[in-house]
């Protein structure tokens, strides 16, 4: 029905051995200037630098008095003995961290990490994932003598990937795969499907399908699983902004399983909705969901995944800690969570019952008044919140756990009036079978 981040500070760099020796390095000279000098050395007279005419004074006060001068001795480590401080390519977010504490850490400034990886300041990061500290090389330029029609590398996406992991890996920017590919940051990406990673020269087409001008009526195409807007106009050899324009559409638009898109200036066989396969169905145990509800939950998943999420483990992380400070017990908020989803952020019901704690947007409405802010369902964090929010407000105000374990599946008011259902009796068994495995 119805998701805190402990930093672990890397161990500082030792120093370089020879910073243990710097302050006895001018005696060590000196003695290997005074005794080394040959009897028949060259006695013109020369000039001597400032440095070392200090250091030969300091060598007689040495005689004299058994002390160098502390004035002598530097205090500091020469700057060519100084060590480097190494910046890595990425840091993997730990628990506790925050954007700013990262690039601080670094000696980054927060607005050019945040650049860095099209990030805004309230962005959620989360345990596990990269945050990019140097911008990738650029390229080696080209020399004149390079064929023009090059090729543009290309990489086939696997299931979890993301356009910006995709980019990371490959040492480009987020925003040339996007530009490279005509996509946008909120376009949906399919295993499968080719991403280009340069701009090569694109490939001619064929000259027996450029000659052929007989098939120019509008056809329609039904969108699958997967689909983005450039995909479908890259597949039907039309371009982009035609789609957009004779579908009324943005870039932005968000696109679902089921939606008809008219595909202008191609004769192709219209596909039957029968046919198509939506990311959330229309019903479930027996119930059937309204279209526009159903329609609503399908637009969430596809959210959903085209975003990044923590793990199955991160997100039962982020349940337990959200559970912990807000004075849940763990072990039951986990319980819910896992009932309800399994720690999959990504879930989504035919009830539009969105993430981790499966909320509804109705009663992610009551936990952000619960707690005194929006929450946003598709943030992980939000989600655990809102969750635990609802389960702490049930326990509270039901005349005991079962019935608040109850409500939050049922519904207080239902459980309230009716009494348990039988499936809701089920439900109560089952967290609190869970409950005890996570204790």
């Amino acid at each position: 029905m119805t998701t805190t981040r402990s930093t672990k500070q890397s161990p500082r760099p030792g120093l370089p051995l020879i910073a243990a020796t710097t302050a006895t390095l001018p005696a060590v000279m000196l003695s290997s200037l005074a005794v080394a000098q040959p009897a028949d050395a060259d006695t013109r007279p020369q000039t001597v630098p400032a440095t070392l005419a200090a250091a030969i004074e300091a060598q007689a006060a040495a005689v004299r008095a058994g002390i160098i001068p502390a004035a002598a001795v530097p205090a500091a480590l020469p700057s060519g003995l100084q060590p480097t401080r190494v910046t890595p390519t990425a840091h993997t977010v730990v628990r506790g961290d925050t954007v700013s504490g990262i690039a601080g850490r670094y000696g980054l400034s927060t607005t050019a990490v945040l650049k860095l990886n099209n990030l805004k300041s309230n962005s959620v990061i989360y345990p596990g994932q990269r945050i990019k500290l140097k911008a990738a090389a650029a390229p080696a330029a080209r020399t004149a003598a390079a064929p023009a029609s090059t090729a543009a590398r290309t990489y086939t996406v696997k299931s979890g990937d993301t356009l910006g992991g995709i980019a990371g890996r490959h040492g480009v920017r987020l925003s040339q795969v996007l530009s490279w590919n005509g996509l946008k940051v909120t376009s949906i990406i399919y295993p499968g499907q080719k991403i280009r990673l340069g701009a090569g020269t694109a490939v001619a087409a064929a000259p027996a399908k450029a000659a052929a001008p007989a098939a120019t009526r509008s056809a329609s195409y039904v969108i699958k699983s997967g689909d983005t807007l450039s995909g479908i106009a890259a597949r039907h050899g039309v371009k982009l902004a035609d789609i957009l324009s004779a579908n009324r559409l943005k870039v932005t638009s968000i696109i679902y399983p089921g939606q008809k898109l008219a595909i202008p200036g191609k004769a192709a066989a219209v596909q039957p909705a029968s046919s198509v396969t939506p990311l959330v169905p229309s019903s479930f145990l027996g119930y059937t969901y309204p279209a526009a509800v159903v329609s609503s939950a399908n637009k969430n998943k596809a959210l959903l995944n085209a975003s990044p999420v923590p793990s199955l483990a991160q997100m039962q992380s982020i349940v337990a800690d959200t559970a912990r400070r807000m004075g849940v017990d763990p072990a039951l908020a986990q319980a819910f969570a896992y009932q309800e989803s399994g720690f999959n952020q990504r879930a989504v019901s035919p009830a539009n019952a969105i993430g981790t704690m499966q909320v509804i947007p109705s009663s992610g409405e009551w936990a952000s008044d619960l707690v005194g802010r929006k929450l946003n369902l598709l943030d992980p964090y939000d989600n655990a919140t809102a969750g635990v929010a609802i389960i702490r407000q049930l326990i509270r105000t039901s005349k005991s756990l079962d019935y608040a374990i109850a409500g939050y599946y049922q519904g207080q008011y239902s459980v309230n009036k009716h009494g348990m259902y039988t499936d809701t009796k089920r439900y109560v068994a089952a967290i609190k079978a869970h409950r005890k495995n996570f204790s």
